[in-house]
């Protein structure tokens, strides 16, 4: 058997240009959204094929006999690289299925309220307002105006949303538009004091932050393994603290039902459980490269080119550095109504007429870019992206 060492040896990039090479991305494109869907390495392919390959050679056995085992290991190593502690953790194609499968376990009653974040994620949104058309829930927005100078000024608008309506905080851990960290451990015990409970949407967190679940005291914390984590698309989690499981299903009710959190959740039905079994190389590669070195590395790039495009443009960035982590929000000089519909457009132009890809967002009455920072950009990634935006016409 091949010495994990060696393979580490042997897997191991250097970051920027080089690290291009572990990755399949178009040679031609400027990727910089990287936290919309990820970029899986070839290693992290490889096992997922590999995966794909036992489970066709006798898909009887493995999915009958050899599938829980595995499904089991690949639970608990993800578990120990997200500090999960003594809470309890099922796969999930995505953070939305998990953040429903929540929702879905509480009963609610008319009049109940659920807190929150201005910059929650869309699909959240949706999720939301579902529960809000159908059981009368009472749903309370705190505002989250851009440029955010100070966490303080967030914890203050969270505050003032506090009262005896909510029964649930919906809280982002990192937020998708604006792409900052919040101070989620004091924004999850502000909560607790006020004797309401927290579900972290925390998509973006898991390889992105030095992460430990459990430290954090939430009720329930949801993450993607396909975007920082490196693992296939359709790869997610959802953690529940040890005593607030009760009640949690998954969407689709199957032969696991009544046999426990984990096992209905394993198993909703015949799919391809290689995505999930595959997270084991993604930690696989992240570990050959080193979990601080590479957030390290994102960190500096992000927070050192958002400063360059806000200095190049003479506008600003959506939070400070201390805010920033492997993203990063910057305002955009450009005029017109900063509509969806105009997003989309400038979207559409950076890649077709110069092959970048990256996010803009419509927010607060501005449109704003969303970078991202990976092992394989590098500054001249964001002086293509600057140079593009600059001859736009004002």
């Amino acid at each position: 058997m091949t010495d994990r060492r060696s393979l580490g040896d042997r897997n191991r990039v250097t970051f920027g240009t080089a690290a291009r090479r572990a990755f399949r991305l178009d040679g031609d494109a400027v990727f910089l959204n990287h936290g919309s869907f990820g970029a899986v390495p070839g290693v992290v392919s490889d096992a997922q094929d590999e995966w794909r390959r036992l489970i066709e050679r006798q898909p009887v056995d493995f999915m009958t006999r050899r599938r829980q085992p595995a499904l089991d290991a690949a639970r608990a190593r993800l578990a120990g690289f997200i500090g999960g502690g003594d809470g309890r953790l099922a796969f999930v194609d995505n953070a939305t299925a998990g953040i429903n499968a929540v929702l879905g376990a509480i009963e609610w009653q008319p009049g109940d309220g659920i807190l929150f974040l201005g910059h929650a994620y869309g699909a959240v949104r949706q999720a939301l307002t579902y529960i809000a058309d159908r059981h009368g829930v009472v749903l309370t927005e705190v505002p989250m105006a851009l440029p955010v100078t100070d966490p303080d000024a967030l914890m203050d608008a969270l505050s003032a949303a506090l009262g005896p309506g909510p029964r649930l905080a919906v809280l982002d851990h990192v937020t998708s538009p604006s792409a900052l960290v919040l101070p989620i451990g004091d924004m999850i015990a502000r909560c607790h004091e006020a004797g309401i409970r927290v579900l972290v949407d925390g998509a973006h967190a898991p390889g992105m932050v030095d992460l430990d679940i459990a430290a954090l005291g939430a009720d329930w914390y949801v993450g993607n393994c396909h975007k920082w984590l490196f693992a296939p698309k359709g790869c997610g989690f959802l953690w529940a603290r040890a005593d607030r499981v009760e009640g949690l299903h998954p969407s689709v009710i199957s032969h696991g039902y009544g046999q426990g959190f984990e096992a209905e959740f394993d198993w909703t039905g015949t799919r391809d459980f290689s995505a999930w079994l595959a997270v084991t190389a993604a930690i696989d590669f992240i570990e050959d490269q080193g979990a601080a070195a590479i957030r390290r590395h994102n960190r500096a790039l992000a927070r050192d080119q958002a400063a360059r495009l806000a200095d190049t443009w003479n506008t600003e960035t959506a939070g400070p550095p201390g805010m920033i982590a492997a993203m990063a929000a910057i305002r955009l000089p450009v005029a017109g109504p900063a509509t969806w519909a105009a997003a989309t457009a400038l979207n559409n132009t950076l890649w077709e007429s110069h092959r970048i890809e990256v996010p803009i967002r419509a927010l607060d009455g501005h449109l704003w870019v969303r970078i991202s920072a990976q092992i394989y950009n590098t500054p001249d990634d964001y002086g293509a992206l600057a140079a593009a935006v600059s001859a736009l016409p004002s």
